[in-house]
């Protein structure tokens, strides 16, 4: 009877085991399987201060989101490589914090209006970066999976290559500046330099 008893026990071991090995696994989230999101929460703090209480959440378009926060984060008048190079990284880095949203002091939101993720000001949008969003909406740039990541950026240096921040999954924005006018790179090898290994892919 024991020994029975230890078969059926072996056996039913074996069959978790077996059930646990076919169980599906839950799906990372990529850019196969992971479509824009329509909308973006916004948590409104005073004026644009990090670490102002939240006032209230503004839900806003994705689309208009990017255009609304590009000019407060690349110069206008940059050239348009930089731009477009800026408009991929502010992109990418809403669309991970809309998958990742955060919960303070009774509100939930993706991203707030401040550097503590991207500088937002409501209809701030600008005919040059309006346009780098709209020609590369349909880009993204991922690692090699897929998996969709935030592009870090950092102001760096004014007038240098900020070539400090090369390699490093943060691109400088005034680096950006240097590749695109000086270097004359298009954005996409100015996206390669700072996130190397990841690859542009359209959606």
């Amino acid at each position: 009877m024991r020994a029975l008893r230890s078969l059926q026990l072996a056996l039913a071991s074996a069959t978790l085991v077996f059930a646990l090995e076919q169980a599906p696994v839950a799906s990372a989230q990529t850019i196969y399987n992971t479509p824009y999101p329509s909308v973006i929460r916004v948590a409104i703090r005073a004026n644009n201060n990090p670490t102002s209480p939240i006032l209230y959440v503004q839900t806003v378009g994705f689309e208009e989101y990017c255009e609304d926060v590009l000019p407060n984060e690349w110069v206008p008048s940059w050239n348009p490589e930089a731009l477009k190079a800026g408009a991929i990284a502010v992109k990418m880095f809403a669309w991970y914090w809309s998958l990742h949203p955060t919960t303070e002091g009774g509100f939930t939101y993706d991203v707030d209006n401040t550097t503590n993720f991207q500088t937002f000001k409501y209809l701030s949008g600008q005919v040059a970066t309006d346009l780098a969003v709209q020609e590369t909406w349909n880009m993204v740039f991922v690692p090699g999976d897929g998996s969709i990541r935030p592009l870090d950026f950092r102001a760096g240096t004014p007038d240098g290559s900020n070539s400090g921040y090369v390699g490093t999954f943060i691109m400088s924005q005034w680096g950006s500046q240097y590749w695109a006018q000086t270097g004359k790179l298009p954005f996409t090898t100015i996206l390669s330099l700072f996130y190397p290994g990841y690859q542009l892919r359209f959606v």
